[in-house]
Order: C-alpha cells, then sequence, then structure tokens
C-alpha cells in the first residue's frame, strides 16, 4: 500500500497511463499487415443477400474506383446457406438466391481483382437464422476445407446459437464458457490450409478479444453491432479507447462496418467524423452500403485519399484518445505516421457549426511547418502551438501536421522576436496555471561574460532575476504561467537565444482512498492487483453520493487534474439503444460550477472471466478545472450533472493536480 500522504509524481503532463503489450503473439502469415478494405452484404441487405446484389455491388466496386483505392474484398454475409449439409457433410449454398454457386462466384471475384469473403459461425446455426443456415460449429476441419475449395480469400466468423450449456441461445452476451476455443479451433483448421484465408474474429467483444484473437487471426470486433444512428459511433468509439495500442500489422481491432452511404442515416459531416475516426484508429474499412446509387458526398468520403492513407499507414500505429473536453462538447484523437507526421482529429459531439481550437501540445506537438485540414482541403505553413477552424455539427476536424517541434520546445527563429537586448517569446502554451514551470533557456553560443538577465511573463510581470555565468550555453529558473495557449515570456538582456524548453509542474497525485472524505454508497476498496497506480479505489460514486478532498495550491487560476478511473460498463443489451460504454464524473473546486467528465470504457481484460472482469484496469484522462485560489482548496467529485450515460460515476483511484 502507498503512504496516506500524497504522492509527487514526476509524470509529465498528458502522458498516458503506463499499459502493458499485447499478451499474446500475433498470428503471422503475411496478411493484413495494414487493415483489410472492402465490401460487406449485411448493413444494407441484412440476412436477406443474393447473387445479383453481390455482382452488382461488386461490380460497382471497379466502376467508381473504390477498387483501385484498395476496397477489395466482397463478404456475403449471413443468409447465404440452408438448414442441412450435404449427404457428405459440407455446408452448400443456397441454390435459389446464388443460382451459380459460390465456386463460381470467387472465380469471378478473382477474375475482376477481387477477394471473396465467406461467412461463418462459431455455432450451430449462422446469425440471422431462422430460416436457418447452418453453422461450422463440430465441423470446423470440414468447413475449412471447403471455404478454401469455393477460392474463399477471408472468412468472417460469427458467434450466434454457440452456447451448448444454456442450449445454444441466438444470442448471449454472458456465455458460460469463453468462445475463444471455438474460434481457436477453426483458426487451427485454415492454418492447415495452401490457401491463405484472412481470419476475422468476430464474437463482439464479450470476452475481451484483443488479449487472444491476434494470436488466431488477423483482426476483432471489439464490440456489439453498429447500428444505423450517429449514437452508435460515440459508443463504439468508447469501447476502442482501451484496445487502441493492441492495433498493429496483422492484428486490428474492428469497429465495425461502416455506415456511410446508408440512405437518411448519417449527415454528410457525420460520415466524415465516422470514416476519419475508423480510419485513423486502424479499423478495417469495409462499406456496409449499396453503392450502385449511392449519393456522391458518400462516394467521395469513401474515397478520401488522406484518410485512406492514414488507415494503411505503414507504421500501423492508431490514434488514441488524448483529451476530452465534455463541456465544451468536442474531443482530440491523435497518432503517428510514417515520415515524422502526425495525425489528430477534433470530434465536434455538437449539433452546431462552430470554431473549435486544437492546441497543438494535446497531439504532442508544439509547431507544425505544414498542417493539411483535409476535409476542408486547405493547407496552411508555419502553425504555432494552436489552430482554429469552423467545424461543421457532428463534424471533424481532421488535419495532418508535418515538419513538427516537439511540445515544449520553442525555437527562437519561429516563436521569438527581438528588438534591442529584448526577446519575447509568442504562443506559449500553459497546460495549468501555475507558478512552477521550468524555464530552460539555450543560447546560441557560450555566454562571454558574465551576466544578469531578468524574466517576465505575461502572466506575472514581476522581473524574475537570474545570473548567467560566463562560459554558459544554457540557464534554467521556474516561471509563472497561466492555462492558456497565448502566454509570452519576455527575456532582457540575454546573449542570441536559440530556443527555450518548458516543463510543466510535477503533479501532486491524491490517492482516492486516502485523500478524499467519502459520503455513502460510495466507499473505499482495495484491489487484489491492479488499479494502477494505488492499488485501491473509490467505488460506488454516484449521483447521490460524493468524495471529498481539501488540497492546498501554491496560487490561484485554472488547474490541470489527471484522473485516474475505472470503468468497464460494457454496453452489450444497451447497444441498441442508447448504451454509450460511458460514465460521468464531476469535479467541484470551492463550490463552483462542476466540471464534468465523461469517460470511456478502461477495461483491459474480459469482463466475463478474468480476476477483477476488468475492472481493476484503470485509464487516465485530464481535464481542465477552474476555481481554485492560493491556499486551502475544497474539490468534490460526484456524478452532480448526470450527462445521459449511467446514474454512477466511474471508479476512482486517484487524482493528479498539477500546480
Amino acid at each position: 500500500m502507498i503512504a496516506l500522504l500524497p504522492l509527487l509524481l514526476s509524470t509529465p503532463a498528458l502522458a498516458a497511463q503506463p499499459r502493458p503489450p499485447s499478451l499474446t503473439p500475433r498470428f503471422d502469415d503475411g496478411l493484413a499487415l495494414t487493415p483489410q478494405m472492402g465490401w460487406n452484404t449485411y448493413n444494407q441487405y441484412n440476412c436477406f443477400p443474393n447473387e445479383s446484389i453481390v455482382r452488382e455491388n461488386a461490380q460497382a466496386l471497379i466502376d467508381t474506383g473504390l477498387a483501385d483505392l484498395g476496397y477489395k474484398y466482397v463478404t456475403i454475409d449471413c443468409g447465404w446457406g440452408v438448414d442441412e449439409r450435404l449427404p457428405d457433410g459440407t455446408l452448400t449454398w443456397n441454390p435459389e438466391t446464388f443460382p451459380s454457386g459460390f465456386p463460381a462466384i470467387g472465380e469471378w471475384l478473382h477474375g475482376l481483382g477481387l477477394l471473396f469473403g465467406v461467412y461463418g459461425d462459431s455455432g450451430i446455426l449462422l446469425c440471422g437464422s431462422p430460416p436457418n443456415s447452418t453453422g461450422n460449429l463440430y465441423y470446423e476441419d470440414i468447413d475449412a476445407k471447403t471455404f478454401a475449395e469455393w477460392g474463399a480469400d477471408s472468412l468472417k466468423y460469427d458467434n450466434c446459437y454457440s452456447d451448448a450449456a444454456t442450449n445454444y441461445p441466438n444470442v448471449n452476451y454472458a456465455p458460460s464458457t469463453s468462445p475463444e476455443p471455438r474460434f481457436a479451433n477453426m483458426s487451427s483448421y485454415l492454418q492447415t490450409l495452401d490457401r491463405p484465408i484472412l481470419f476475422q474474429v468476430c464474437e463482439w467483444g464479450i470476452d475481451f478479444p484483443a488479449l487472444w484473437a491476434p494470436a488466431i487471426g488477423h483482426s476483432w470486433r471489439i464490440g456489439n453491432d453498429i447500428t444505423p444512428h450517429w449514437r452508435s459511433i460515440f459508443r463504439t468509439l468508447n469501447q476502442a479507447v482501451p484496445q487502441t495500442d493492441f492495433a498493429g500489422p496483422g492484428q486490428w481491432p474492428d469497429l465495425d462496418m461502416l455506415l456511410v452511404g446508408l440512405d437518411g442515416v448519417l449527415t454528410v459531416p457525420e460520415e466524415q467524423t465516422h470514416f476519419s475516426m475508423w480510419g485513423i484508429l486502424k479499423s478495417p474499412l469495409t462499406i456496409g452500403a449499396k453503392i450502385p446509387g449511392m449519393r456522391g458526398s458518400s462516394l467521395e468520403t469513401l474515397r478520401n485519399e488522406d484518410v485512406i492513407g492514414f488507415n494503411q499507414d505503414g507504421m500501423g500505429v492508431s490514434a488514441a484518445l488524448k483529451r476530452r473536453y465534455t463541456d465544451e462538447g468536442y474531443e482530440v484523437w491523435s497518432g503517428p505516421l510514417e515520415g515524422g507526421r502526425v495525425v489528430a482529429a477534433v470530434v465536434n459531439w455538437r449539433g452546431e457549426r462552430r470554431e473549435i481550437t486544437l492546441d497543438l501540445p494535446d497531439v504532442g506537438v508544439q509547431f507544425a511547418g505544414g498542417l493539411k485540414n483535409v476535409w476542408r482541403g486547405e493547407s496552411v505553413e508555419g502553425v504555432k502551438t494552436s489552430y482554429t477552424a469552423v467545424v461543421e455539427a457532428h463534424g471533424v476536424l481532421l488535419v495532418e501536421l508535418g515538419e513538427t517541434v516537439d511540445a515544449g520546445v520553442y525555437p527562437g527563429d519561429i516563436f521569438a522576436t527581438t528588438t534591442g537586448d529584448t526577446t519575447t517569446f509568442s504562443n506559449i502554451y500553459g497546460i495549468t496555471s501555475s507558478t512552477n514551470y521550468t524555464l530552460n533557456i539555450t543560447l546560441s553560443e557560450p555566454a562571454t561574460r558574465s551576466t544578469n538577465i531578468s524574466i517576465t511573463t505575461s502572466s506575472s510581470k514581476r522581473s524574475i532575476p537570474v545570473s548567467l555565468p560566463a562560459g554558459s550555453l544554457s540557464i534554467s529558473t521556474r516561471i509563472s504561467l497561466t492555462a492558456t495557449s497565448n502566454n509570452t515570456i519576455t527575456i532582457h538582456n540575454a546573449p542570441p537565444i536559440t530556443s527555450i524548453t518548458l516543463t510543466p509542474p510535477s503533479p501532486t497525485y491524491y490517492t482516492g482512498t486516502s485523500s478524499f472524505t467519502l459520503t455513502s454508497p460510495a466507499k473505499a476498496y482495495t484491489c487484489p492487483s491492479l488499479c494502477t497506480p494505488a492499488g485501491s479505489k473509490i467505488i460506488d460514486l454516484s449521483t447521490s453520493s460524493s468524495a471529498t478532498a481539501t488540497i492546498t495550491s501554491s496560487s490561484s487560476g485554472s488547474k490541470y487534474l489527471e484522473i485516474d478511473y475505472i470503468n468497464n460498463e460494457v454496453a452489450f443489451d444497451t447497444a441498441w439503444n442508447w448504451g454509450s460504454n460511458s460514465r460521468n464524473l464531476t469535479i467541484r473546486v470551492n463550490g463552483g460550477e462542476p466540471v464534468r467528465l465523461e469517460v470511456p470504457l478502461s477495461g483491459r481484460h474480459s469482463e466475463l472471466f478474468s480476476e477483477g472482469l476488468g475492472w481493476w484496469d484503470s485509464g487516465r484522462l485530464g481535464v481542465l478545472t477552474g476555481g481554485w485560489k492560493e491556499g486551502v482548496n475544497e474539490v468534490v467529485l460526484g456524478n452532480e450533472v448526470l450527462g445521459g450515460s449511467s446514474s454512477w460515476a466511474p471508479d476512482v483511484v486517484g487524482v493528479a493536480v498539477f500546480d
């Protein structure tokens, strides 16, 4: 156990909670080195596909140029089969809906330069039964060979009618045993074939497949089916948050098929947001709408070469959630790309068109020599600290940043102006209001003599004297900044300066179970393992309970906090309606207005079979809170302003205060 006193951390601002790597090796057969792309019958035609539907959409992939952009896999989803096997025990297709037969369809697709995707199920029936279509359970060896003989290039493998112990229900979100062995069994037979077949694990994220699916397949569905509603985007992204670091060549978290192009489902900006986020999170890009006759704006979205390029980038690193500005209605994701580039996305959750500012330090960048605003088709040079643009209602600000400088580094030739012996650095970012920033000044050449310089900032006009010894090339001091991207630092009587570097104050950590006083039903819980970094957490915070701490601050203003939270309230049954995979936390300082933070899932273990059921896995998100004063402050955690997610707040491990 840690000490009862606040724990000092050296964690830099915006650092992610340390996470273990994937616990299993990936299935390495050379397939899916980038996320697979293609088209699937389900979203448009449900479990009622037929041969003419497949042929016309496959041809449309060619005619629209989508195939040339990488959309190659053409998958026939549920509804293709019959309820009885052939006398020799093999599968067959419905001859009324697929009169040419699957081998002929596969051959035709290959003739177009496309790939043939088939669909199976780890249960006794396919999803969508009745009318019944036989599944693959107990026939995996025969069926794997059959798929290969048909010329299949991929297998989407589902999870219906699969739990023998509960008499094979259609859907079971709490099965008696893990689905893993059934999926591993089919994988083992696929691996014996001479024909490589991409294997898509589709067990709906029930047993946290990120931990085991990479060893047996190439992608795994992270959650329940996407539904044809805008609200599905938020729910799916919340489930993706703790899984992004499992993505990599040959192993891709699958956020499910695209809604882009489905009539009457999403607006144009919503489609752009949806496609952008699936792209940068390295999800497989599978079109689910009818391609012939698709509206032009949807086709243009699907053909956006920047987003496709982000998705197919050779690094194979997914974007991750960096900041969630819940009260302001937007959030920031980003990730690295080849060539030292960075992709960043700002999602506008509000149903209004407005200006939104991306603070580059939120994505680890201080300066970008070039910025491309993807959906507005605009490019800007020399972006310092922040970038503001108009974002449509439910739209996304998607940017590619190049020639970047790391956050906290301010080259003089970019950020400074010099008049006489006075140099002023502008566009200085402060993540928190504090007098404890460390400023390091790097000179262009060693000081030729001892010099006394002075420093002032826009947040404190008090002059800070600093002695610069002869021969010095750099010098450090402590300065004051406010929580804004427009601070200035003025240095008087200094030799020429190459750059300055700013480091935020080290946070003080307040453990939830030892630093906060709880009101019922909230209570302290000691975790047998995990619950990092404290090994304990506050549970049962709700609309009727709270946790209060007294925290001493060295200065007034707005303070940046990082919350270590735990949430594994996975939306399975509620996914069809308003389940969001999130919980609401409020932070109230000195009786002021509460600041709200809607936290995503943090669980990285099975919510059914693991020790702790995923409720010992902590995530970390930052939030800016106002109303702080110098001296003693009262900080109250709770769920005062219900955001529509849950009456329960997340469990809280602790709070890091950057003072």
